[in-house]
């Protein structure tokens, strides 16, 4: 699992766009040259993920969005990601 997803804003947006928590229910609204940073993860138990910071990309409905996101990984995620969520190569 992920430890913390941030997520750095460089946008031009005018209209829409937010960062939705539905289970939350909070709306980020984006600001140009912020950073929005949120646990994935229980602080009881790091190794499950935290359900209430599912997210979504709103539709941007006026202007450019342009960000990057960036993933705090806990363990090393390179091998196990190599077997994907099956298990299997593919």
């Amino acid at each position: 699992h992920q430890l913390s997803a941030p997520r750095y804003e460089r946008e031009r947006v005018e209209e829409g766009s937010g960062t939705n928590f539905p289970r939350l229910d909070i709306t980020v609204q984006p600001k140009r040259g912020s950073a929005v940073l949120w646990p994935s993860v229980l602080s009881a138990d790091p190794t499950s993920m935290d359900p209430r910071t599912h997210h979504q990309a709103l539709k941007v409905e006026k202007g450019v969005k342009f960000a990057a996101n960036a993933w705090i990984h806990l363990y090393d995620f390179k091998i196990p990601n190599v077997w994907g969520c099956t298990g299997a190569f593919g």
